[in-house]
């Protein structure tokens, strides 16, 4: 008899609305880039002017950088690239994640111990070095940000779903469904997976985030997506050496990493007391 778990419908609060509201928008930027710059991103003109300021090309609401280009548009640009990659990067390390985490737990045995020790491998190296390493071996590109994502990160996710699925296993619902025959795919899929989506949902929010600053984090490095690509990292590093006098250079491009990574870490912790207040309930179907 297989159980599907039925989140509850109860509202989320309002700093999880609002915190969805600053997720939204920096979305909304990211598809309609074209539509919502003021200016090419790329476009030089005068150097260096200050917020509100005028030159030939019109009013800069943010300013414009060293080489004349214009701030807001490179902020609202480089909202592209660092959502586009974070979400394909945790995408792509929960694939490899939850694969090797639901095998292990519900099979066991010889795989388990297998696949524990690979991820514990993978842990043992620092976070940071192997970010590095792997960018700076492969180059700055979209796809090596992703492999250094997954390889960094899926160990940490295999461990968490494996747990899940280990307490899992044992219930009444999935001993149901494997006296009835269901092969083991389908108890995967359709029974175990609804069931720890939960506690998931709310650690992809904290790691999209986290992704979103180690990819600012590489840019600022200069190993980030290559030029003229607008970065919010790159931004920064560009920006660090007049920022004393012109400090509007890094401060908006810091303001929009931490925006985005705050309203992600808001969301995670709304849906984590949603969870915690509220427990999965399991239904037939």
């Amino acid at each position: 008899m297989r159980r599907v778990g039925v989140l509850p419908l109860r509202a989320l609060p309002l700093r999880a609305w609002i915190a969805l509201g600053v997720a939204g928008f920096w979305l909304l930027c990211a598809f309609a880039a074209p539509l919502l710059s003021p200016f090419d991103p790329l476009r030089s003109g005068s150097p260096l002017l200050l917020p509100l300021a005028r030159d030939g090309m019109g009013m800069h609401l943010l300013g414009t950088d060293m080489l004349g280009r214009d701030i807001l548009s490179r902020l609202i640009w480089g909202a592209r690239p660092v959502l586009l990659w974070s979400v394909l990067a945790t995408v792509c390390a929960y694939a490899v994640g939850i694969g090797g985490g639901m095998a292990a737990g519900y099979a066991s045995g010889a795989a388990d111990r297998l696949f524990s020790f690979l991820a514990t491998v993978m842990q043992s190296f620092p976070l940071l070095i192997l970010y590095l390493l792997i960018v700076m071996r492969l180059g700055a590109s979209g796809f090596n940000i992703i492999v250094a994502v997954t390889f960094s990160t899926a160990p940490a996710i295999f461990r968490i779903v494996r747990a899940l699925v280990a307490v899992e296993r044992g219930k009444d619902y999935v001993l149901a469904a494997v006296m009835q025959g269901e092969r083991p795919w389908r108890i995967l899929l359709f029974d175990l997976l609804p069931n720890v989506a939960g506690p998931l949902l709310v650690d992809a929010c904290l790691r999209l985030g986290y992704t979103a600053i180690t990819i600012g984090l590489l840019g600022f490095l200069g190993l980030g997506l290559p030029p003229p690509t607008p970065d919010w990292g790159s931004m920064i590093n560009e920006g660090r050496g007049m920022a004393i006098v012109f400090p509007h250079l890094i401060l908006f491009p810091c303001l929009a990493i931490s925006s985005l990574m705050l309203s992600l870490s808001v969301l995670a912790d709304a849906l984590g007391h949603r969870g915690d207040s509220t427990p999965l309930r399991r239904t037939n179907a």
